[in-house]
């Protein structure tokens, strides 16, 4: 029997476990069983915590799919999983995932994840049926497309899984795949997001990379300006904040910052 808490953050949730101990066997076939709706537990994610030299610990996440990646949610629900585990004694942390090392700190209930400097790209998509302002592709752990709609409004009416898959299976990003995002601006410093994330094949409520993406993506196209800068994004589980400082060319000090709560707790019992 394998003890399993869940965790969400603005609606991203997902499956935690404490295996400090290694008698859990994960594996790629054991996150597809529990993350699935109907026949599992049911989450965006498996989340597993091992012990590992030198940090607090390490993250294993695996998507849905059974593929692995960088989840910025999943890290923040798992920083904060580990403080009521006790694997933490303190308001700091330091662990260990797939991209590297990640720095957090917790203030209540607010998680502030400190992520990797974004790599920018450009790149066009060409979609007709969309009313596509700007674009371009970010990657904080995970590679996000970011597509600015021209009018806000229209993406409550955007078919996300439809468009969404539609781009992430092109001959573009069919081998890799991408995460698909769809942005409005709603004021200065304020965007609103809808997401499709490869791994669940769906649009997801939230998402840590992809909210913190888009928000690199409007300073970027959109502002430049240098300085410490901070921008509120809308996702449908709830308000992120992504914060971080820009010098002429660089991003540095990118911090993910936003809620991240217990839901329940149970057993596998197989």
């Amino acid at each position: 029997m394998t003890n399993f808490w869940k965790y969400h953050g603005t609606g991203n949730d997902f499956i935690l476990i404490n295996n400090f101990d290694k008698e859990l066997t994960h594996s790629s076939e054991l996150a597809i069983e529990l993350c699935d709706r109907h026949f599992g537990i049911g989450s965006d994610g498996l989340i597993i915590l091992e012990k590992e030299e030198n940090v607090d610990f390490r993250m294993i996440f695996y998507n849905p799919d059974g593929s692995q990646s960088f989840c910025g949610n999943g890290s923040r629900c798992a920083v904060k999983f580990a403080q009521d585990q006790k694997l933490i004694h303190k308001n700091t942390t330091n662990f260990i995932a797939i991209d590297g090392h990640h720095y957090a700190m917790i203030e209540k209930n607010t998680i502030n994840l400190q992520m990797n400097s974004p790599l920018i790209s450009t790149i066009h998509v060409s979609e007709k049926e969309l009313p596509i302002q700007n674009q371009s592709i970010i990657n904080t752990g995970s590679p996000h497309l970011i597509l600015f709609i021209e009018d806000r409004l229209n993406i409550i009416e955007i078919d996300v899984k439809h468009f969404g898959s539609k781009i992430r299976y092109n001959s573009t990003f069919k081998k890799e795949g991408i995460n698909v995002n769809f942005i409005g601006i709603e004021a200065k410093d304020v965007i609103d997001i809808r997401t499709y994330e490869r791994g669940v094949e769906d649009e997801t409520l939230s998402c840590g990379t992809g909210v913190t993406a888009a928000a690199i993506a409007y300073h970027h196209l959109y502002t430049k300006s240098n300085g410490a800068h901070s921008i509120e994004v809308n996702a449908i589980g709830g308000q992120l904040q992504v914060k971080f400082d820009f010098d002429n060319t660089n991003y540095s000090n990118v911090q993910l910052c936003g809620p991240a709560e217990l839901v329940y707790q149970g057993s596998i019992l197989k």
